[in-house]
């Protein structure tokens, strides 16, 4: 008892006081009697709590501690009611899981790579050429599966795979160029002689994050279509109170009549197969609405972008009964963009340490990173490339750092094989080793010293339905298990896709590439609004108020091959059921991080700041990430008299004062 009293106070109290009142201890010992939980384990659950509730009102004490446990109480009610329905349904034998009919196959590949090759005691050229530093990844000693029996190909020994050459990270050029700056007018960010002692920064989970911890794969396909029906018929309220319509004025695309109606639904192909195109577009029609039919959609005096599972209004006419005669497709209404009061932006400025009659300075500013995965080249996993960002966010002692995956990645030759030396560290027993023993070591351990460098740094992590040690495979998709993975207190760790609060400025985040997909599907009719396809893309999901608009989402053996043995990306392994998850709710982010494939870019869209920091390593070379210089919302005397007067609010407008520079690693 003595030591679990000791262990809540180590992790509870925050200096100087080093014991915890009685009362507040004991209802923590509560809880961990009722849930049967350590006390590090109690403690990432209250930080999950404080970060969805905001960080600075939630502070220890003996309402906010009784709070907790009934959220936690609450939390375990749902998830025991979910579990009898799933029991209840298997009773029933209603979705039995179908078995293969194959005769003998090895269905999942479990066989591959049993019988030993002949052993080579080569590794990658790159291993050779590690940097010294703080950050430097631990030695690999001599230790692989099958007791060292496997062997790499020749092409893997020479740091070359399918017969390109890999650029060795030590060697690459132009490390630190600047390929595109947004907001060029603005200063960059001049490190201080010495990080702030508190963070500068208050995060804030704008996202129900307890919602995405359901089971994946026990999809039913009546909430899945109840899913798709209720999302058409929300829109169709949205387009009826924006453009002022009747009731009288909506109808059936399918149905024939020589009136014109105004018709919603979502944009179909009428074939399983192949790309949609202009001739082969349908609307697909809510069930309450038009009873789910679809009908062919004929399009020749307007013009407009279309992509699978786009939501759509339509005003036009079915006169023969065989299509749907568009003569214009309806502008869709806009979530409002994000805004404080003024006196909110206040407080926030002062924690930045601007006062009202203060000039503004880079001090006052603030220093974001953004990279997304992969995070090593494709012939080792010395992780050189996310060793280096952490030494720059060191070094310029950022005030976020935001990492999308994937980490550990599935897509990645050498795990996808297996055939990996494992990392030389006295904590990990070979025969007993995981990959989250991997991560920890080779991901958790550089941003450890990274969070010793810089305590006031805030890092974020967000999974991808590609890293290996989330056990999550669908998307939407849980959190990394921060336990496990031994990472610092400063990193927290959130759900893909994410909205979160940095101070005032909404940020969403999705670790898929949701913009490579886009352009692919999308089909242009007419001539396109927007020339520029990096605008026109981002654009889609602001209308659409989704991380994911598309659907059914891209064949995977459609993307771009990956360098594993099979060659088939992973692509997206959507959960209709939970698609919900993916809606922006209330206001337009102010930020909308889409790490993608295509070209990395900083854009203003629709008043968002749309950044896509690229790859942090491509699979044959170095990448880039993105650094923003974040200057603070000065408040005007009039808008605070507007608010005293009438309690306005105002936009953050971050697109006027972020400098976003797309940088080299």
């Amino acid at each position: 008892m003595a030591d679990i009293k000791a262990e809540l106070n180590e992790l509870f109290a925050i200096p100087p006081v080093v014991e915890l009142p009685p009362d507040i201890l004991g209802e923590l010992q509560s809880i961990l009697r009722l849930h049967s939980i350590s006390p590090q384990e109690l403690s990432y659950k209250w930080e999950s709590y404080s970060m969805k509730m905001g960080s600075e009102q939630t502070k220890l004490d003996l309402t906010t501690a009784r709070a907790f446990k009934k959220d936690l109480q609450e939390m375990l009610e749902r998830d025991s009611r979910g579990k009898a329905h799933v029991r209840s349904v298997d009773k029933r034998g209603a979705f039995a899981t179908p078995r293969s009919t194959g005769k003998g196959d090895d269905v999942f590949g479990m066989l591959d790579g049993i019988v030993p090759n002949t052993p080579v005691p080569q590794r990658s050229a790159s291993g050779a050429t590690k940097r010294k530093s703080a950050f430097e990844t631990p030695a690999v000693p001599k230790f692989n599966k099958a007791d060292g029996m496997s062997s790499p190909s020749d092409a893997r020994a020479n740091g070359n795979l399918n017969g390109v050459q890999t650029v060795a990270f030590s060697e690459r050029q132009n490390a630190g160029q600047i390929v595109e700056t947004l907001n060029g007018h603005l200063t960059a960010y001049d490190p201080p002689i010495a990080p702030s002692s508190d963070p500068r920064v208050k995060l804030t989970a704008n996202t129900d994050l307890k919602k995405f911890y359901y089971k994946p794969m026990a999809m039913h396909l009546s909430e899945a279509s109840e899913v798709l029906d209720d999302r058409i018929d929300e829109f169709q309220l949205l387009v009826q109170s924006y453009h002022s319509l009747e009731d009288s004025a909506f109808g059936n695309a399918a149905n024939q009549a020589t009136s014109e109606i105004v018709a919603v639904g979502r944009i179909a192909s009428d074939t399983l197969e192949g790309k949609l195109n202009a001739a082969s577009l349908m609307l697909e029609a809510s069930r309450r609405t038009g009873a789910g039919l679809r009908v062919p959609l004929k399009i020749e005096s307007t013009s407009h972008e279309f992509f699978p599972g786009q939501i759509i209004a339509v005003r036009g006419i079915n006169a023969s009964g065989e299509y749907f005669s568009v003569s214009e497709v309806l502008e869709m209404p806009l979530l409002p963009p994000a805004a404080s009061l003024p006196s909110t932006l206040d407080s926030l400025n002062e924690r930045l340490g601007l006062d009202e009659e203060d000039p503004e300075n880079t001090a006052h500013a603030l220093n974001v990173i953004l990279s997304s995965g992969p995070y090593t080249a494709d012939d080792n996993l010395s992780f050189e490339p996310l060793n280096a960002l952490c030494e720059k966010a060191a070094e310029s002692y950022a005030d976020v750092l935001i990492m999308v995956g994937p980490f550990l990645d599935t897509e990645h030759p050498l795990l996808a094989s297996g055939d990996f030396d494992l990392p030389d560290d006295p904590s990990i027993k070979p025969d007993k080793a995981t990959l989250n023993d991997v991560f920890r070591i080779l991901i958790g351990a550089p941003l450890v010293r990274l969070a010793q460098q810089v305590p006031s740094m805030t890092i974020i992590l967000v999974p991808s339905v590609r890293d290996v040690v989330n056990k999550h495979v669908s998307w939407p998709q849980e959190p990394f298990e921060k336990k496990v993975l031994g990472l610092p207190k400063q990193a927290k760790v959130v759900t893909n896709p994410v909205t979160i609060s940095l101070n005032e400025i909404v940020v969403g985040i999705s670790a898929q590439d949701v913009l490579y997909d886009l352009r692919r599907e999308e089909v242009i009719v007419g001539k396109p609004k927007d020339s520029s396809i990096l605008a026109r893309l981002p654009k889609h999901l602001i209308q659409q108020r989704h991380f994911f608009p598309l659907f059914p989402p891209s064949d995977r053996t459609t993307l771009p091959k990956t360098g594993t043995e099979e060659g088939v990306a992973t692509g997206m392994p959507l959960d209709t059921a939970y698609l919900k998850l993916g809606e922006w709710l209330n206001v337009r982010p102010d930020m909308l991080v889409t790490p993608s494939a295509l070209s990395p870019f900083a854009k203003v869209v629709e008043s968002v700041l749309v950044v896509n920091p690229g790859p942090l390593s491509k699979r044959r070379g170095a990448g880039t990430y993105a650094q923003l210089t974040i200057h603070p919302r000065k408040v005007t005397k009039e808008e605070r008299n507007y608010e005293r007067a009438e309690g306005t609010t105002v936009g953050h407008h971050l697109f006027d004062r972020a400098r976003a520079d797309i940088v080299r690693i």
